[in-house]
């Protein structure tokens, strides 16, 4: 026991204070920190665009008038009357004395006839800002033009609303299928990312060792499956740490912008009435399946001797995190899918899978129990397989070439 926590201590250590580690940390707390003042960066942002002046040559003064009213509340765009030519105005807006030139008239019709100069169009703001006004003052000349009452024709426009009624008691209305749905597919990228960054740890540092000839020391005082298991639950617990800080971060830098903020707002918008239950179970889902991929990360880990040949080997498992991660995002619309229900048993992709059930769906507990039971054996017996292949997988140096290379980790795992 003692050998295990020396590896599982070495392996915690040696990650901690590594660059990779430090820098991705790094990223992670400054995203944090952008969250915690987005709206400071986007005022910051806004500043830029605040008091554009665009002047107006007003050829058409009944629609400048209502034009001027509509975007009077709008802080980013000052129209300014312009009483020169346009060859005039159009050289101030090329000098970057005004942001653009609108050559405002009438058609036959009385109206909006609208011309539009600035340096660049590729992607401007101001314009998409003075066509949505132009359009809604098209919109109600035509209307009185052509005698219509502007009620019957919004009436047209809105939607039938269909009130929906469950028959089933339990189940989920639209307002906390959507909370459930936010939660789920948070969980669910969270685990994808882990698995794709720790499991990628893992093999890398078990594949770095053999490289480097220290796991024949460390195989000397501590044996192969005392060795997979301590990598496993270090990485685990760097991860832990890594998560930790962030949620230390975030409570230090979003919790104090949210004074005032009290159970019922949060009732309001859903979080209050989401079951504790849903988050032990991601809880729960999140651990089995990272000890799943993890172990079969280090199984693969053990088999190459250069880092060069490690992703050739765990494509395989990859490719079934993807194929986990695109089903669980279609399951987000259809959750009764067969395909769903199905695949919550199938213990590579239960961890989101089944999860994403539990969240958007009344699933009976059976069926719970079923797929947790399916991924712990799934897991117990990764474990023993990949402690076999482990312990034969580090005496192997020489050229990675497939899979069919567990086939001499078994052999040499006899030996030992």
């Amino acid at each position: 026991m003692n050998k295990f926590f020396i590896v599982l201590g070495h392996t915690y250590w040696t990650r901690l204070k590594s660059k990779a580690f430090m820098i991705t940390t790094a990223i992670l707390l400054l995203l944090v920190l952008a969250v915690a003042n987005v709206d400071s960066i986007i005022k910051m942002f806004d500043s830029d665009l605040e008091g554009k002046e665009v002047l107006v040559i007003n050829e058409a003064p009944t629609i400048y008038s209502e034009l001027s009213t509509n975007l009077s509340s709008n802080p980013t765009i000052k129209l300014v009357e312009y009483e020169k030519g346009l060859a005039e105005g159009k050289a101030a807006v090329e000098k970057d004395e005004y942001a653009a030139l609108l050559l405002l008239e009438e058609d036959i019709h009385a109206l909006p006839q609208v011309k539009y100069y600035a340096k660049s169009i590729a992607t401007d703001t101001t314009q998409n800002t003075l066509e949505s006004n132009l359009k809604e003052i098209k919109d109600r000349l035509l209307i009185e033009s052509a005698g219509v009452d502007e009620a019957v024709l919004l009436a047209l426009n809105e939607p039938v609303h269909i009130e929906k009624h469950a028959l089933d008691k339990t189940s989920k209305t639209d307002e906390e299928l959507d909370i459930a749905r936010a939660i789920v597919y948070v969980m669910i990228f969270v685990l994808y990312m882990a698995i794709l960054i720790y499991g990628q740890m893992i093999a890398t540092d078990i594949a770095t060792e053999k490289s480097s000839r220290v796991m024949e020391v460390l195989i000397s005082s501590a044996s192969p499956v005392t060795h997979m298991f301590a990598k496993i639950i270090g990485i685990a617990l760097l991860g832990m740490t890594q998560v930790a800080l962030i949620i230390i971060a975030g409570i230090a830098l979003i919790i104090p912008r949210l004074k005032g903020i009290d159970s019922a707002f949060l009732q309001e918008i859903g979080i209050g009435g989401v079951s504790p239950f849903l988050f032990l179970y991601g809880l729960l889902f999140f651990l089995l399946g990272y000890l799943l991929y993890a172990t079969i990360a280090a199984m693969f880990g053990s088999l190459v001797s250069r880092v060069e040949d490690l992703q050739q080997l765990l494509m395989p498992m990859f490719i079934l995190i993807i194929i986990a991660f695109f089903i669980a995002m279609f399951g987000l619309n259809l959750p009764e899918a067969k395909i769903i229900t199905i695949s919550s048993f199938i213990p590579f992709f239960s961890p989101m899978i089944m999860f994403l059930r539990i969240g958007m769906l009344e699933v009976p507990l059976w069926e719970v129990v079923i797929s947790i039971a399916i991924l712990v054996i799934t897991i117990i017996i990764l474990g023993v397989l990949g402690a076999r292949i482990y312990r034969g997988g580090v005496l192997m140096y020489g050229p990675s070439r497939s899979l069919k290379d567990i086939k001499n980790a078994f052999s040499l795992s006899k030996k030992e």
